[in-house]
């Protein structure tokens, strides 16, 4: 790894050898970021390097090869688990995605722990990950589910949140810390205040937020937390979820399979210990690996000097955006990561993204996966600027310059 301890962003760029290329004759603006993010090299070469020199089935070997494996597979735990200052590495489980890390809550906290008649809130801003496995739990377990509204800025409102918990009904909340389309971050201390006031546990989505600032669990005092591995540098295929280990310990298996038991017989198996009872089958090897060399990417910038950088970003993104007429720039958040989304009056978003992507420039368009919330705007779709650790104002600008000629054209 060739990061200094000063923040250069060029220098930074360096590491990521996708940034180099030029795409239909002009040099690459990436800013879909929130989507998946760019790999570095140190991350490009962990994995290889694995395939090349020590790649073998983990847990279950005694040979040299499958023991080597697994140090590396399971110094990712530690990682993660530093990273997010959990108390245990026992307390990180390793799924494929969030999408996975949050069906397994609904699977086995929902139906495990929450009776018939709890209710699980979540918020007007999610991410369909975050809506339809509580959907499917509550008409599969008769669960009740509640939505708290957001502001016409986009945040939460807090004193409707506190309402929907007052009866003392609601066994788990379930929430976004950072918007995917809004960028909004949510107040998650305060979150999980009132929560717990009403005796109510708390999970939260941190896919966006663990990209952008430090997490610490022990700080938040939250429940679980979930997150996703390529949209913080490292592979697709690995995901995340922390949680207390006392309340792990009380749910029932996932998945069933090899690695999560403790003993099989036909008349009954048992389990193993958490982590792995929730850990069924041959895990993702290379991902795990390669996530560790993200994870030591990113701390060896620092997320003071990340979080600065895309503070910065986010700052100048909003001032030449709101100088483009007819565009909006979609929720005005005073908490807000680096995703802007925006629609342009007479144009539809994906055409604003095709137009973008003709002169080299890559945004997300359509409904981001939050179809309730685009309800909610009014929208069926917007464009999304995403930014990374390697983005660069003259991006930001070139996007700006981007929009004025797409506006031009609809003229």
């Amino acid at each position: 790894m060739s990061i200094t301890t000063s923040f250069d962003v060029n220098r930074i760029r360096q590491d990521f050898p996708i940034l180099s290329q030029t795409i239909r004759g002009r040099p690459m603006v990436f800013l879909d970021s929130a989507a998946s993010a760019q790999k570095p090299r140190a991350v490009i070469d962990a994995m290889v390097g694995a395939m090349e020199t020590q790649y073998a089935n983990v847990h279950r070997g005694l040979h040299w090869m499958s023991e080597r494996t697994t140090e590396a597979y399971e110094a990712c735990r530690d990682a993660v688990a530093t990273l997010m200052n959990a108390r245990d590495r026992s307390e990180i489980v390793f799924t494929n995605n969030i999408t996975g890390s949050i069906n397994l809550m609904a699977h086995s906290y929902g139906r495990g722990i929450l009776k018939p008649g709890q209710a699980v809130v979540i918020s007007g801003m999610e991410h369909h990950s975050n809506i339809v496995p509580w959907q499917l739990l509550r008409d599969s377990h008769a669960i009740e589910l509640r939505v708290v509204p957001i502001t016409n800025y986009g945040e939460l409102d807090m004193e409707a949140f506190e309402d929907l918990l007052r009866d003392g009904k609601v066994g788990l909340v379930s929430i976004t810390h950072m918007s995917n389309v809004l960028g909004t971050v949510t107040p998650a201390e305060r979150i999980v205040r009132v929560a717990h006031k009403y005796g109510a546990k708390v999970m939260f989505d941190g896919a966006q937020a663990i990209v952008h600032r430090k997490v610490d669990v022990q700080a938040l005092d939250c429940d679980f937390y979930a997150w996703t591995g390529h949209k913080l540098y490292g592979p697709t295929g690995i995901g995340v979820l922390w949680g207390r280990k006392e309340l792990l310990e009380q749910m029932p298996p996932f998945m069933g399979g090899g690695d999560m038991i403790s003993s099989v017989t036909y008349e009954k198996s048992t389990w193993a210990q958490v982590p792995h009872k929730f850990e069924a089958g041959t895990p993702a090897i290379l991902e795990g690996i390669g996530l560790k060399a993200a994870i030591d990417y990113v701390q060896g910038i620092g997320y003071d000097a990340l979080a600065a950088h895309e503070a910065a970003l986010t700052e100048h993104a909003l001032a030449r955006l709101s100088t483009i007429k007819g565009l909006t720039i979609i929720g005005q958040a005073q908490d807000r990561g680096g995703v802007i989304s925006f629609a342009m009056d007479g144009a539809h978003a994906h055409d604003v993204a095709t137009l973008l992507d003709r002169q080299g420039i890559a945004v997300r368009a359509g409904h981001h996966c939050a179809e309730p919330l685009m309800q909610r705007l009014n929208l069926d779709s917007t464009a999304r600027a995403s930014f990374g650790v390697y983005t660069t104002h003259e991006e930001v600008d070139a996007l700006a310059t981007g929009l004025e000629r797409v506006r031009s054209f609809f003229k």
